[in-house]
């Protein structure tokens, strides 16, 4: 999957750009109330290619009057992670001094980049966006992020050089993928190495010695599978700078290409806020997912400690609760063996097919007795399911008036099936369709 970073300076129309790119004004307002998801990553496709999209401006601090200094970062960052840069620019404004600062960087980039100079909306427009040749990048497209006039051509362009989905990658026997992700500091190492049993990852207290991450083949106790350890040597000098931008970035392409997200949480912090975003992010890529807290040694315990915790953090993933929380400590070993029996329950649970005839009499009498509410007076008949031949546990129902079925339903038919089958740790779509 590639990853596509939009960069420039405040004011250009980044994010217009990256909404009209994933395709979602909704971006911002979510409909499960008090749940900000990550609104700077999005997933989008272009001619049968998918690809990832990140606005780098949501990262920074006080976007307004960003230092230079600052901007500079971003790019940098951009041009580490990223596989294609797009680098925006405003007709209005013209060529500034941080336009041409960021394109001194950009013109060493190895990697595709493209130029789009925004709020092009008419003829005269677009002979002012000319000047913009005089950066020395090369060709431009001229765009109108607001209406979406000129992405289409960007993104045809773009998609070219985005490589087609490897067929290989999609082969059954293939090792199962474990991704251990969470932010800097939780102890993704520590936790690795209690595993392997060796430090193949120096570990060290400063936040974020972690780089690249590394591919480690697991073979004992029955288990064999390979670790995705979003984790690997970062040079002193980058400790300081934007961790949680690298860590995000880091994440996104670690649980993009993995069965099942190993997110390892501290428990000396509550469950935080780049937690949550590591959890959705899985969530909306469809991977199995486990919760780990680690150094459980260290905290200080009650009676209810653990079942008290383990509730913040349901309450904070909700509404998608049927996620194993196992409490370890890598220090000690704690629980680190159930942790990866755990895993690997949650990747069996993902692969799950139930039997169409089984499933209709198990749903079918289930929806019988508590069927849809009536709307507008017509009632809602659901006549046949099945589970869909997907990669993931996606199920279709087909009614007779599939509109007018509500969330409340669909989240009371996932309850249904989740209690009947395990899928724990696994997220499950439902569709409605007309029959």
């Amino acid at each position: 999957m590639s990853i596509i970073a939009i960069v420039g300076r405040p004011n250009v129309g980044k994010s217009t750009l990256f909404n009209r790119l994933v395709k979602r004004r909704e971006a911002i307002v979510d409909s499960v109330s008090g749940v900000t998801r990550d609104r700077h990553y999005g997933k989008s496709e272009w001619n049968g290619k998918e690809f990832s999209v990140i606005d780098t401006g949501g990262y920074i601090v006080g976007s307004d009057d960003i230092f230079e200094g600052e901007i500079r970062k971003q790019v940098q960052l951009a041009i580490d992670e990223a596989d294609i840069i797009v680098f925006v620019v405003d007709v209005e404004q013209g060529i500034t001094p941080m336009d041409a600062e960021v394109a001194k960087i950009l013109r060493q980039v190895e990697k595709p980049l493209f130029m789009a100079v925004n709020k092009v909306d008419n003829a005269m427009r677009d002979a002012d966006a000319v000047e913009f040749y005089n950066l020395g990048l090369g060709n431009y497209y001229t765009i109108s992020s607001i209406n979406g006039s000129g992405t289409g051509e960007l993104l045809d362009a773009i998609a070219l050089e985005i490589p087609k989905p490897d067929e290989d990658e999609d082969k059954e026997n293939e090792l199962p993928r474990f991704a251990v992700v969470g932010r800097p500091n939780a102890g993704k190492s520590s936790f690795i190495n209690a595993l392997i049993g060796e430090d193949r990852n120096i570990v060290t207290n400063i936040a974020g010695t972690t780089r690249d991450s590394i591919d480690t083949k697991y073979n004992r106790f029955g288990f064999e599978f390979n670790l995705v350890d979003t984790a690997g040597i970062r040079k002193k000098s980058k400790v300081k700078e934007d961790l949680e931008f690298y860590s995000v970035m880091r994440a996104v392409r670690a649980v993009e290409h993995c069965d099942v997200a190993i997110l390892v949480i501290d428990a000396t912090r509550d469950f935080e806020g780049q937690d949550e975003k590591i959890f959705w992010l899985a969530e909306k890529n469809r991977k199995g997912v486990i919760i780990l807290v680690n150094k459980w040694d260290l905290v200080e315990k009650e009676t209810n400690t653990m079942r008290d915790f383990e509730a913040k953090v349901r309450q904070a993933i909700a509404p998608f609760t049927d996620v194993p929380i196992v409490f370890i400590s890598a220090l000690t070993k704690q629980r680190i063996f159930k942790a990866i029996e755990t895993a690997v329950e949650v990747f069996e649970n993902r692969k799950r097919r139930i039997q169409t005839s089984k499933l209709n009499e198990t749903m079918l009498e289930i929806m019988e007795h508590n069927p849809p509410p009536a709307t507008k007076g017509k009632f809602i008949k659901i006549k046949y399911c099945m589970q869909l031949p997907t990669h993931t546990p996606q199920f279709a129902f087909f009614a007779n008036l599939p509109q007018y079925i509500r969330d409340p339903y669909k989240r009371y038919i996932e309850n249904q099936l989740r209690e009947h089958y395990n899928f724990n740790g696994v997220p499950i779509s439902i569709y409605f369709r007309q029959k």
